[in-house]
């Protein structure tokens, strides 16, 4: 299944759809084509032989505040894109809800965050977003260089907005990632994703 979205500006909405079930971990990651906040197309095809993870995100979100007012998330963005994997942030909000943001707006929040992300994918009608399931913000996926999914799931295993409970919690997807670039299986590959819901379009 292939989906091809263009578009020039992201969307964040506050009217929710409940997401489709994701694809299964251990299956092929569906195949998409989506612009970025700065025009750019990205698709999962082009990324064959590299690591991918998608990152579901809402700025106004406390879920996701969390993971950039404390850095957290452009930590893990820096150190496993100098490492070789695609970070590909997507925001699935549609216009004028919770969150919904142009192409510009997105653009001066990755800069005023000094997020690392190898592009900020818009998603406005949600595409992406029913095709991978993606139920909250944040909501984590990692594909393997051959186009399997290897994880779906939380960031990390404290489903709250405090971050004072960073330094306490696992982090799955630096968990994930490590093994899986040392050639080991990922221990905890599905796990119950936490945050805001995604602000599908009614």
């Amino acid at each position: 299944m292939k989906i091809k979205v263009l578009v020039t500006i992201s969307s964040l909405v506050a009217t929710t759809l409940l997401a489709v079930d994701s694809p299964p971990v251990g299956g092929a990651a569906p195949d998409f084509s989506l612009t970025d906040a700065k025009g750019k197309t990205h698709s999962l095809s082009e990324y064959k032989g590299k690591y991918v993870v998608l990152e579901w995100f809402n700025k106004d979100c406390p879920f996701s505040k969390k993971h950039y007012v404390t850095g957290n998330m452009q930590k893990l963005q820096t150190a496993w894109t100098a490492k070789g994997v695609v970070w590909l942030t997507v925001i699935s909000s549609a216009p004028g809800t919770q969150g919904y943001v142009s192409a510009a707006e997105e653009n001066d929040y990755m800069k005023q965050m000094n997020a690392k992300p190898t592009a900020a994918l818009l998603d406005p009608d949600g595409d992406l977003g029913h095709l991978y399931g993606a139920k909250t913000t944040p909501h984590m996926f990692i594909i393997d260089p051959k186009g399997m999914l290897i994880y779906n799931g939380a960031i990390d295993s404290t489903s709250s907005p405090d971050p004072a409970d960073i330094p306490n919690s696992t982090n799955y997807v630096n968990a994930a990632l490590s093994e899986a670039l040392a050639g080991k299986p990922v221990a905890n590959p599905a796990t119950n994703a936490y945050g805001c819901s995604v602000k599908y379009k009614k």
